[in-house]
């Protein structure tokens, strides 16, 4: 009985260590999409700004136009071209239930091409996101798709690849099945957070603890005993990952927390879905990282995060230090390869003084998963339950209104304290508007040198829209069209040995929208990749002679204007 005991307790042991059950994804179905090596600019769970990055960034030696095969037998269920995010980007379904992803494309491959130029001029628009039938164009593993390129929120060259379940779109992380990486690296481990969790994580600042490498993957904070003023606490990391041959900086797997041996939670970069990517930001530590420091990771679940990539073992990460023992902590790093590096320190809690948040009626507590609000004579905003990650104190004053406002300045909030949904701010003109005037209001949203502009909506003189940030808000009557730039050309123009044509899009608030070209009275497909320069490259549908080219263009505010060009081919 005793031998049982001893098994039976070793085993609880290792499963109890084992926080994450291996994910089984098939190895070696989907081949490299590329020709060339794998070598990551960015991988799978990566911190990016408002998201996680939900795939692989694969390099292409800082050129474009490599060919991009099918990683796959599977169909061409999707086509996407977009200004920003993917590009031009297509999705192909796979018969083991799997769908690649291929973003920042340059040109599809010539059947595949024409047939989506056919589309576009069908639904006259260069924005297109297509849907296709399983017959039409059906690939086997190695066929070429497109050729890679820097399209839509690249910022170089590159290919973006994602591996996602088709039944629900969430995506998975490809280095988990088997693709041809190597990587016998070790992440690695900068430096540690400390967080008084009997407060506002957005009401505090970390506590950052330097480390040093010990040898061997292993890490030791400094100093050794560290000592705590608050009796609940919670811990950060920040980290980094690579692989063999590579010198970029890329985002870890997993981390996992230990108090005294004993597993407390951890998170995992796998199964993260589109819908929850903006989450990254209760994930990490946003106030530091908004306020000009480094990235770190926290090892504890905020109460807003639904469908978090946490896993609690016996807390959220709250870590109970009252005892005023000494205890050991643990935080082990590991990469797709299990490649672990690990750090540790002795924390211990020792009461001191900690000053409450001051609340006024002008800095009211707000809560997550709770719908309220906050008015005031000529402003309310109200923040739903999917707005806040955590519980805070959210500031209002009032200032006075700008020149160009027809309203008071209303400050809300902070922009340190992040978003996930946007909420609905009102605001009431300082004098009475005309029809014309309402017509062309916009609410005004800044921070910092951030700036944005919403299209109001009325009601009862109340002039309402929403945003996903804190800052400050004023009402603006935008009555000023947007302009049209022409750019190397002019009315008249001959433009016989040119092979493109282009033009941009001025505003006063740098908003438009609705721009729509059209040739001898027909819609032209103009490209605006990066959301900058209209342009249209010179084929069938512009043949020789002399040709009018009409621009209408609309902004926010629904002002517009049209320009007419005359040019000979």
């Amino acid at each position: 009985m005793r031998i049982l005991a001893i098994v039976f307790l070793l085993c609880s042991e290792v499963l109890s260590a084992q926080v994450f059950v291996p994910a089984v994804y098939p190895k070696g179905y989907f081949r490299n999409p590329l020709d060339i090596p794998m070598d990551l600019s960015g991988n799978f769970g990566e911190l990016r700004p408002n998201h996680y990055h939900m795939g692989l960034d694969l390099k292409t030696k800082a050129r474009e136009n490599f060919a991009v095969h099918a990683a796959a037998d599977g169909y061409v269920a999707r086509i996407k071209i977009e200004p920003a995010g993917f590009g031009r980007a297509i999705y192909v379904n796979h018969l083991n239930g799997y769908t690649t992803l291929y973003a920042h494309l340059n040109d599809f491959n010539p059947a595949l091409e024409a047939w989506v130029k056919e589309q576009q001029y069908k639904q006259q628009s260069w924005r297109v996101f297509l849907d296709l039938p399983a017959n039409l164009f059906p690939v086997k593993k190695g066929d070429l798709l497109a050729y890679s390129g820097n399209t839509g929120g690249s910022q170089a060259p590159h290919l973006h690849f994602e591996i996602r379940r088709s039944t629900d779109d969430v995506n998975l992380n490809p280095l988990l099945f088997g693709m041809p990486l190597a990587d016998n690296v070790a992440p690695r481990i900068l430096r540690m957070g400390i967080y008084d969790r009997t407060k506002s994580i957005y009401e505090q600042t970390a506590k950052l603890f330097p480390v040093k490498s010990t040898g061997a993957n292993k890490y030791q904070a400094s100093p050794e005993l560290i000592t705590v003023s608050a009796p609940i606490v919670s811990f950060g990391i920040g980290a980094f990952d690579t692989h063999t041959g590579s010198t970029n900086l890329n985002g870890i797997f997993e981390s996992i927390l230990y108090v005294d041996d004993q597993p407390v939670t951890g998170f995992q970069m796998d199964n993260i879905s589109y819908n929850d990517t903006r989450y990254l930001n209760a994930h990490i530590d946003y106030k530091t990282k908004a306020n000009g420091g480094p990235w770190l990771q926290q090892l504890f679940d905020l109460p807003g995060y639904i469908n978090s990539i946490y896993k609690k073992v016996r807390t959220n990460g709250t870590v109970d230090l009252s005892d005023g023992a000494i205890h050991t902590i643990r935080i082990d790093v590991k990469d797709t390869y299990l490649n672990t590096a690990t750090l540790e320190c002795r924390v211990q809690y020792k009461a001191g003084v900690v000053a409450a948040p001051v609340a006024s009626a002008n800095n009211q507590m707000f809560y997550p998963l709770m719908l309220d609000g906050f008015e005031q004579e000529d402003c309310e905003f109200f923040i739903g339950e999917r707005c806040l990650y955590d519980s805070v104190h959210i500031r209002y004053n009032r200032a006075a209104a700008s020149a160009k406002a027809v309203s008071a300045l209303h400050q809300i909030g902070a922009s340190y304290i992040p978003l996930q949904e946007a909420y609905l701010i009102r605001i009431k003109p300082s004098r009475v508007l005309t029809s014309a005037e309402q017509q062309r209001t916009v609410m005004q949203w800044f921070a910092g040198s951030k700036k944005d502009v919403q299209k109001v909506e009325w009601q009862n003189n109340w002039a309402s829209a929403r945003f996903r940030d804190f800052g400050s808000y004023q009402l603006l009557v935008d009555q000023e069209p947007p302009q049209i730039v022409p750019i190397g050309f002019t009315d008249g123009a001959d433009l016989s040995k040119a092979t493109r044509i282009a033009f941009t899009v001025k505003d006063n608030y740098d908003k438009f929208k609705n721009v729509r070209p059209m040739l001898d009275g027909q819609w032209l497909r103009f490209t605006n990749d990066k959301g900058r320069t209209f342009i249209y490259r010179f084929d069938e549908k512009c043949p020789p002679g002399k040709h009018t080219l009409t621009i209408y263009a609309e902004d926010e505010a629904g002002n517009a204007t049209t320009s007419t060009y005359n040019f000979t081919r």
